[in-house]
């Protein structure tokens, strides 16, 4: 789905919901992390998934200084008693400006 040149924004195989990696804008890590979160919600919308329907999470931090505040975002967007597996490393992302990156795994609703 929405499939460019270069990659596909979701991929559907198997009952299995595969994004790929969300930015946002903003100046701050939190900032960052929310309008990624709101874009990954539209695509799992899209995608007939859910917060609730995420397996696993993998977190890119361009600081791994800012891992509390992109925590303090994260875990009030995550639906309690439903938290991915989840990793979180510190890379270089693909623009300067970028501080976090997620990526999205995520079961099909009623698969």
């Amino acid at each position: 789905m929405d499939t460019a040149a270069r990659m596909s924004k979701i991929v559907k195989h198997n009952g299995t919901v595969y994004l790929c990696g969300q930015v946002g804008e903003g100046e701050t890590v939190a900032d960052q992390t929310r309008e990624c979160l709101s874009r990954i919600d539209a695509l799992l919308e899209k995608a007939s998934s859910s917060r609730e329907h995420i397996l696993q999470a993998i977190v890119w931090l361009a600081d791994i200084n800012d891992f509390a505040g992109m925590n303090s975002v994260w875990d009030t967007w995550v639906p309690q008693g439903h938290a991915p597996a989840r990793a979180c490393g510190e890379t270089k992302l693909a623009r300067p400006d970028l501080k976090v990156e997620i990526i999205i795994t995520a079961a099909v609703k009623d698969a």
